[in-house]
């Protein structure tokens, strides 16, 4: 079977992006203003699962210590209470994490760091690396756009 047009034996196709790692996994990082669908990061997600699950067993009294909780889930201590310190995130920031609007830079490991309590001092030492689009961060109005709807702090 022949073909009437030729296939060219090479073709070359430029497409600007950079590799990040996000999660454990390799990602692709698009120019700034080529649309982009998000999806969650799935270590941020497990981890914001397991936080609100061990809060939720140590609130009910099934466990009375964070230790024996760790021990019971066959983790350290350490890891137990960095985990167990996202349920302090703000509403608005978890619902961007489970939404997939955070950057890409900003991956477990960077939020099991410490961060503050108050939801406002978050918003000020988070939101440059928690929301992804411009649009999203306005911490002088203290006003945060999460999928197009404007919230107050």
């Amino acid at each position: 079977m022949t073909r009437a047009t030729p296939i060219p034996e090479t073709v070359t196709i430029h497409v600007p992006f950079r590799l990040v790692k996000r999660g454990g996994r390799k990602e692709m990082l698009l120019p700034a203003g080529v649309p982009i669908q998000r999806r969650p990061d799935d270590a941020l997600v497990k981890a914001l699962a397991r936080a609100f699950r061990w809060k939720r067993m140590l609130d009910s009294g099934e466990f009375a210590t964070i230790a024996e909780l760790a021990e019971r889930e066959g983790i350290t201590l350490s890891y137990l209470t960095r985990v167990l310190r996202l349920t302090l995130l703000s509403p608005d920031i978890v619902e961007a994490i489970l939404n997939g609007k955070q950057r890409p830079e900003v991956a477990l490991a960077r939020m099991l760091e410490p961060f503050p309590a108050e939801w406002q001092d978050q918003r000020r030492g988070l939101v440059d690396l928690t929301f992804a689009d411009a649009g999203m961060r306005d911490i002088h109005t203290n006003k945060l756009n999460i999928g197009g709807d404007d919230r107050d702090g």
